[in-house]
């Protein structure tokens, strides 16, 4: 009887970012990405989030190693993380492999893996898996759906995908193989990105796009023309060069990761740019503005990215002029529409005009729209089917969707993360969960937890009150104080009234406590201090600030 295998979901399922999976043969784990996610606002001062690593260092010695499906940062941008910790290679296409390459790099942590590069349909033996590696079209050049031929059957991971019979490489989504792949043995499980299972209709083609930016070219001609686009975004930026280089234009690259993006593409023969039409960002203060083109990074608005830099005048390199076209070839991931628009608004003020996916079609999707998904579902005919890559909300409408392609309610799972599956010959089950948090980072990893963000919440909205008193814990007499300090709460120079009297009103507690009972350790005096502030700050303003009482003894 062949041995179950299970599949495991450490990230991915019920936001956007962290997609992390493992799947596990005959004892031993196969990662599948390693991404990270950008933090929501209400997570202060956090740079970025993992997912949690625990289960993979409880079974470090069983990870045989790692597919990177395509090289966005919510697919590979955690590597570099866990590489810390353990070691194991990393296979994907080579330019996957380049763009991941950098941050494994800078960490210095090369010498913990070997980064192993796979072509379109190579099917490959890594241990115990038995690996298919099917190309799928994508906003980022050579992403893959991942085939699993175990013991179980055939377990379909679709990847990062929509149908795009026109793409910009001519690259599509190898839809004959997988229907090959269903028509053989079949395929047991499905497990297929759900991002835009809400949205109905089909994707746009990706070279649709390339059109409307010639068209923008011709009529902004004589102005300067700073483009912004996700840096991983090759055949993007490729079409913006294609329509520069059309018009006559220089291109230069602005931006670290645009610049080296741009490098490794061209050296691998994936992005063309004429030699002559790329320029360094150093020189184009020399030539006629009319006839440059920028592509920069910074399309999501993030704070200190190149775009951001120009609108509120910071960039060390562009000043924006009324004689500036700046196109935003994008559309503002959920959560990032604040950042955009702020700096749509600082590039307005500063006299440019302002093109983005609100008023032409500059932007084009990377994941499949309804239609597509039902077309998948119709061809790989799963016997079992999992929402994966999305919100709860993506992964819900994607359940629905395969019911209406056919697929019994009873054989389609949603899961969320740290949800653990098993297939055996009964079927799909879930028999488990995993730690599965988010991992915090600020500054290094796992300093903060949710604890301290929600005193960072706290102090964020409410502010803060220090109470510091100096008392003789054997007559309860108040030596010095209380000195009440505040930052957030109100405005100490002119509230000085207020804060006397919760000076007051702190003393007349501590005086209490001590005519209660004469046996006050210095824990007991800082809650006593602690609630008679408390209750003075709300009872007075309404509001709750932190309070931290600061006693000393004489």
């Amino acid at each position: 009887m062949p041995r179950p295998v299970t599949i495991t979901f450490l990230g991915g399922l019920g936001e956007i970012g962290r997609n992390c999976a493992c799947i596990e043969v005959e004892g031993r784990i196969m990662l599948l990405d390693c991404g990270l996610m950008f933090p929501d606002a209400d997570m202060l001062g956090i740079d970025l989030v993992l997912p949690d690593f625990t289960y993979l260092r409880d079974n470090a010695d069983r990870i045989e190693g790692c597919i990177a499906t395509h090289g966005h940062e919510d697919h590979v941008g955690a590597l570099s993380y866990l590489l810390r910790e353990l070691s194991f290679p990393i296979y994907g296409s080579a330019l996957t492999l380049g763009l991941a390459r950098g941050r494994i790099e800078e960490a210095g942590l090369l010498d913990r893996t070997e980064l192993v590069p796979v072509r379109d349909n190579e099917r490959r033996q890594v241990g115990p898996f038995d690996l298919e590696f099917l190309p799928v079209t994508h906003s980022v050049p050579h992403s893959f759906a991942t085939a699993f031929h175990t013991p179980q059957g055939t377990i379909l991971h679709s990847g990062d995908f929509k149908l795009d019979l026109t793409p910009v490489d001519g690259r599509r989504t190898d839809l004959a193989r997988i229907g090959a792949l269903a028509s053989g043995d079949g395929i047991r499980v499905l497990l297929s990105d759900s991002t835009n299972a809400d949205s109905p209709g089909h994707s746009r083609s990706e070279s649709e796009v390339g059109g409307v930016l010639y068209d923008l070219f011709h009529r902004h001609e004589g102005r300067r023309i700073i483009t912004a686009c996700f840096a991983s975004h090759i055949h993007r930026i490729q079409q913006i060069a294609d329509a520069a280089v059309a018009f006559g234009r220089t291109v230069a690259t602005l931006g670290m990761s645009m610049k080296k993006n741009v490098r490794i593409a061209r050296e691998m023969g994936l992005l063309h740019i004429p030699d002559h039409a790329l320029r360094d960002i150093e020189d184009v203060s020399d030539l006629d503005p009319g006839k440059v083109c920028i592509i920069s990074t910074g399309s999501q608005g993030e704070p200190m990215s190149a775009l951001a830099l120009m609108a509120s005048s910071d960039s060390r390199w562009l000043k924006i002029t009324d004689r500036d076209t700046v196109i935003l070839s994008s559309h503002p991931i959920p959560g990032n529409e604040f950042n955009v628009n702020k700096v749509i608004e600082g590039l307005v003020r500063l006299g440019a005009e302002v093109v983005h996916s609100g008023l032409n079609d500059v932007h084009a999707t990377g994941h499949a729209k309804q239609e597509e998904l039902k077309t998948y579902l119709s061809i790989t005919r799963p016997e079992w089917f999992v929402p994966v890559h999305g919100e709860y909300l993506h992964l819900t409408a994607h359940a629905r969707l395969a019911h209406t392609m056919g697929l019994p309610e009873g054989r389609i799972v949603q899961c969320e993360d740290g949800d653990q599956l098993t297939l055996s010959d009964e079927g799909l089950a879930l028999t488990g969960s995993v730690p599965a948090g988010y991992l915090y980072v600020d500054g290094i990893v796992g300093d903060v937890g949710d604890g301290v963000l929600r005193d960072r919440r706290v102090l964020a909205e409410e502010g803060v009150v220090v109470v510091i008193v100096t008392v003789d814990s054997s007559s309860g007499e108040v030596i010095t104080g209380p000195d009440v300090i505040t930052r957030g709460w109100v405005y100490a120079p002119e509230a000085d009234d207020l804060l006397d009297e919760a000076a007051d009103a702190v003393a007349d507690a501590i005086h209490n406590a001590f005519a209660e009972d004469n046996q006050h350790d210095i824990e007991s005096l800082q809650r006593v201090v602690r609630r008679a502030a408390g209750r003075f700050v709300n009872g007075r303003t309404k509001r709750r600030p932190m309070i931290v009482p600061v006693v000393l003894e004489a």
